[in-house]
């Protein structure tokens, strides 16, 4: 079995996912996004995609893939969550699409950790994993500065800690990623290796990652 991090590389250099990618920037609506997230999105995540409260994920930055799967997620079911559900209904591939598209190109707010124990903590963790219980390093999938991949593995990167914590613990409690068709293929990956995570090393690695950039 190839390891983790070499899997995360190919999904990034696979021929034609960078002209995947362009070809979904130049179909995309972005006009229509744009009323779409002033009108629903901008109250928990901003206008900007740089959300105002901590409990709500900010999506200034994050791949465009990653943002459109996550909300066909949403409305599907396989992720549940009843407002983001209720948000995602109404909405079609395309309108997904463009949102993505929208959010990847708006520019993160760079961020700092508070906590410079948990800092090092996670940090240790984030780089290196911890092999005595068979936690991977974070780096091999979310990228050694939190950019993370496209579609499959998000951006971490100044993210919000309490939110990050939030999905970790959801992850481990099998809350998300656990859907019963098994659709949901890497959120299967996180609740594995979240649940070899004690509640230090998450809060760890929320704090470490907030600040990365």
């Amino acid at each position: 079995m190839k390891p983790m991090w070499l899997l995360a590389a190919a999904l990034g250099v696979w021929p034609g996912v960078h002209a995947s990618a362009q070809d979904a920037v130049a179909k995309a609506d972005l006009a229509k996004a744009q009323t779409i997230v002033n009108q629903v999105c901008a109250a928990c995540h901003g206008a900007d995609g740089n959300s105002p409260t901590p409990v709500n994920p900010s999506l200034a930055g994050q791949g465009a893939a990653y943002v459109a799967l996550q909300l066909a997620h949403f409305k599907a079911g396989i992720r549940t969550n009843p407002v983001m559900q209720a948000m995602a209904a109404p909405l079609t591939p395309d309108d997904m699409r463009a949102l993505g598209v929208y959010f990847s190109q708006q520019k993160p707010k760079l961020s700092a950790a508070k906590d410079a124990g948990l800092v090092t903590a996670g940090q240790k963790l984030y780089r290196g994993g911890d092999m005595a219980t068979g936690v991977p390093a974070c780096s091999a999938c979310h990228s050694p500065v939190g950019a993370g991949v496209p579609k499959s593995y998000p951006r971490l990167a100044g993210q919000h800690a309490d939110y990050s914590y939030a999905q970790l613990k959801a992850f481990k409690a099998g809350e998300r990623g656990a859907d019963k068709e098994g659709k949901d293929v890497n959120g299967r990956i996180m609740v594995t290796i979240a649940s070899r995570m004690t509640d230090d090393q998450m809060k760890a690695a929320a704090e470490y990652t907030t600040g990365l950039h």
